[in-house]
């Protein structure tokens, strides 16, 4: 058994020892969308820290702690924040929490985030469906022996997210008249904001929004065989986009300003993504 599989193995007891509830899909609350954590019928609140070995989450903004609830009947897991490789945690921490998700019984991983709008026709507070990913600017989760226990050598990234389930997305956003946008979503390391000459690398590159989490998740989900879809907030645009400087608080302050838009649709998605299983 690997040193990976058995941290992911004592983190899986620890939580164990806590609640066993079994979820059908496990969503993480980007920057500035951890309210949603209200709309949910929780049955049990754990904190990263109560969790042995657990990778804590450091940014402002981002709660540190699972939730085990019921969104409309469907039972789930929320990460009311998660974990980033810029605060200094091995790639491997960083996916941990998906995996221990994965483990625990979540079939379908639901991904958020906050991102700088690259596409010109974008717009702060905007939504958009990612349809595809650009990784190649940070490590794999998957480098070093592989962890047999959840997946294969070469796990194949041809459809990381699953168009059943975009299409689920884009008929619950027509459903209830709110506006989506679809596109590819690049993963930089940050902290740092990007700089103006890697933005208009990112728009050459196909990119149309950019952020520092998400890619390396979903690809670990994906090896785990989790079905993935995503939502990414366009919460600013993008360095030499936007005539002002780049700032957390605005990033905060879009995601608050939209959460009413966003917690309607992530609802609605649950309800329907849970009928697909």
């Amino acid at each position: 058994m690997s040193t990976v599989y058995e941290k992911l193995q004592q983190c899986y007891e620890n939580v164990r020892l806590r609640t066993d509830f079994t979820p059908k899909i496990a969503l993480i609350l980007g920057s500035g969308l951890g309210s949603y954590g209200e709309q949910i019928q929780i049955e049990e609140s754990i904190s990263y820290r109560d969790i042995e070995g657990f990778p804590i989450s450091t940014v402002t903004g981002h709660e540190g702690r699972f939730l085990f609830g019921y969104v409309n009947g469907v039972p789930i897991v929320a990460m009311q924040g998660r974990v980033h490789y810029y605060e200094g945690y091995s790639m491997t921490d960083v996916v941990l929490p998906v995996r221990l998700m994965g483990l625990l019984g979540a079939k379908i991983l639901f991904l958020t985030n906050a991102s700088g709008g690259v596409n010109l026709t974008y717009q702060a507070g905007d939504f958009m469906l990612i349809k595809g990913q650009i990784s190649s600017f940070v490590p794999s989760p998957l480098i070093g022996a592989n962890v047999e226990e959840l997946g294969v050598r070469f796990p194949d990234m041809s459809e990381i997210y699953r168009k059943d389930l975009r299409d689920i997305i884009t008929n619950s956003a027509k459903k209830l008249d709110i506006p989506l946008q679809e596109g590819i979503y690049l993963q930089f390391t940050g902290p740092a904001y990007e700089s103006p000459e890697e933005i208009k690398m990112a728009a050459l590159l196909g990119a149309d929004v950019v952020g520092m989490s998400t890619a390396c998740e979903a690809i670990a989900a994906n090896h785990m065989g989790l079905k993935v879809c995503g939502i990414s907030c366009v919460t600013n645009l993008a360095s030499g986009i936007s005539k002002n400087p780049l700032t957390h608080e605005e990033v905060k302050e879009t995601g608050e300003r939209v959460a009413p838009l966003f917690q309607k649709l992530v609802t609605e998605c649950i309800v329907n993504l849970e009928k697909s299983l």
